[in-house]
């Protein structure tokens, strides 16, 4: 049986938009699929996102993408990423 991946309030992921743009850290190859608000020690106006995915071949920005769209309830061709395509910290274009 899968697990509901839980997210924050869609509000709060939506007031880390500036410009029409998120800046995302990725953990890929992690245990679970999950997106978490930056804690007190964390890096300030980003969003923290965990994929099982592994990071070859687009599979985990693929899946950043999945994880966002479903997340902030966006169609995922609506979300692409502008900036740290081959980063762990990446800018995503998402429409205003």
């Amino acid at each position: 049986m899968a697990r509901k991946t839980s997210f924050p309030p869609r509000s709060e992921m939506f007031s880390f938009i500036e410009s029409g743009e998120l800046t995302v850290k990725v953990t890929p190859n992690a245990s679970e699929n999950s997106i978490s608000l930056p804690g007190a020690t964390g890096p300030a106006g980003v969003l923290l996102v965990r994929v099982t995915a592994t990071p070859e071949n687009g599979k985990a920005n693929a899946a950043v993408l999945r994880l966002l769209s479903k997340a902030l309830g966006l169609p995922r061709t609506s979300l692409e990423i502008v900036r740290g395509g081959n980063a762990r910290t990446k800018v995503i274009s998402v429409p205003g």
